[in-house]
């Protein structure tokens, strides 16, 4: 039977040695995790998750350990205090996996409301907790708690994956008015509005689209939704405002090949007017990672167009995009997936988008370079790198040796190091 608590009465229910399982950020149930940072009397509680969106007390207290399989800037913060958090390195598919070899006994996360029938939508997340979510449901040693607001957007499904729970089979439902989490849209930088030109002349008439977040993705949208042309599809890890505006410029019809009528993502975050739009919305469907993210459903799309970003490049071709100097920095969420599977056919292009330059302590360093320092933690492969584009230009590196991709990635770097790193690629590779 369901119990209807408050956020505090449900963080009782915890023993002080537990584990809790919870979604990626959007799917996380704010209200009941700042009622765990009320309690301090944790002898053990370890909690696995990925990229917080808010402060909450609980992980800075004693005996309170943090898996998390993706970090953003509070994970960063946390790491760099001291504070009790490990990374867990696994694509966005091998979360499923790994919280099963966890098996928290509660399961948390954020929901929509039961609508007139008791269904409560999964609303921005569907992830890779579904299975679990599904676990605790029907494991009387576990318990599911479900933090149901209004503020989140009903969203739907497709097929068997109905992406929602019925209310009898929720455990402890708790009830508030916690706002999702907000990304914001800012205006694109001179070096990412160049990045996006060179984009946009990839992505033809009847392209299926995957992009990411951040400001080239958001140009690039802009830019389409703009633009002559149209027909696209879109089948992308993440739902962005940028893949909103393609929709509302009447740019997108998903005859894609694959989950045609509809767009196709595993979670979403934006702006309020993204979720606003999202309510009730059946023109984009959630479906568990394991198929969103699947390469061999996302090489079946039509006129596959992947962006994303890396943080560094070298003249092998080989992509790190996160970490930092050895240090986690973000994770690799579904990069490789959707690097590798959209260089599957020739009309398919994967394209990785960065910044020729970064200015550290005063000092500019080059993204691209010549060979990575012993020890660095590669994301992505060279042989799955397809199209590399800065703001000085285009590489192509389908097709080429190893000396001929050297010299397209030299040639699109910063002009302080092009000469370095041109002379370099001229002896590629390194003796």
């Amino acid at each position: 039977m369901t119990e209807r608590l408050t956020p505090q009465q449900a963080a009782a229910l915890l023993h002080p040695t537990d584990v809790l399982g919870i979604p990626l950020g959007p799917g996380h149930p704010g209200g009941f995790l700042h009622a765990l940072g009320e309690r301090d009397d944790w002898d053990d509680l370890l909690i696995t998750g990925a990229l917080l969106t808010d402060f909450y007390a609980v992980f800075g207290q004693p005996g309170v350990r943090f898996l998390s399989g993706f970090y953003g800037p509070l994970e960063r913060l946390m790491r760099d205090q001291g504070g009790a958090i490990e990374f867990v390195p696994a694509d966005f598919r091998r979360f499923g996996p790994a919280l099963e070899h966890i098996g928290p006994r509660v399961m948390a996360t954020a929901a929509s409301p039961p609508d007139a029938n008791g269904w409560c939508s999964l609303s921005l997340h569907a992830g890779a907790t579904i299975t679990e979510i599904e676990r605790a449901a029907t494991d009387p040693g576990r318990i599911l708690v479900v933090e149901a607001s209004p503020r989140f957007p009903t969203t739907q499904g497709l097929g068997e994956h109905r992406h929602r729970i019925h209310v009898d089979r929720i455990d402890v439902l708790v009830e508030t008015e916690r706002e999702p989490f907000v990304i914001g849209d800012p205006e694109p930088t001179p070096d990412e509005q160049a990045i996006a030109a060179f984009v946009d002349d990839f992505v033809v008439d009847g392209a299926t689209i995957q992009t990411g977040i951040g400001g080239v993705p958001s140009t690039v949208a802009s830019l389409l939704a703009a633009g002559d042309k149209g027909d696209f599809g879109i089948h992308s890890e993440m739902f962005t405002t940028g893949l909103m505006k393609l929709h509302l410029a009447g740019k997108v019809t998903n005859n894609k090949g694959i989950y045609d009528g509809v767009s196709i993502t595993t979670f979403a975050g934006g702006t309020r007017e993204l979720y606003d739009w999202l309510d009730g919305n059946t023109e984009v469907r959630f479906l568990p990672v394991e198929l969103v993210n699947s390469p061999e459903l996302i090489s079946k799309n039509r006129r596959m167009v992947s962006i994303n970003g890396a943080l560094a490049v070298d003249l092998a071709g080989q992509a790190v995009a996160d970490t930092l100097a050895g240090a986690q920095f973000s994770g690799i969420g579904g990069h490789e997936d959707f690097v590798a599977a959209s260089g599957l056919e020739l009309e398919d292009r994967s394209l990785i988008c960065l910044r020729s330059s970064t200015v550290v302590g005063g000092q500019r360093i080059s993204r691209i370079a010549g060979q990575f320092p012993a020890g660095t933690i590669i994301t992505t492969p060279r042989h799955q790198l397809d199209v590399v584009i800065t703001e000085y230009g285009v590489a192509e590196l389908r097709g080429r040796t190893v000396r001929e991709r050297a010299r397209e990635l030299a040639a699109i770097s910063h002009p302080e190091f092009r000469d370095e790193l041109m002379a370099q690629a001229e002896v590629w590779p390194p003796a």
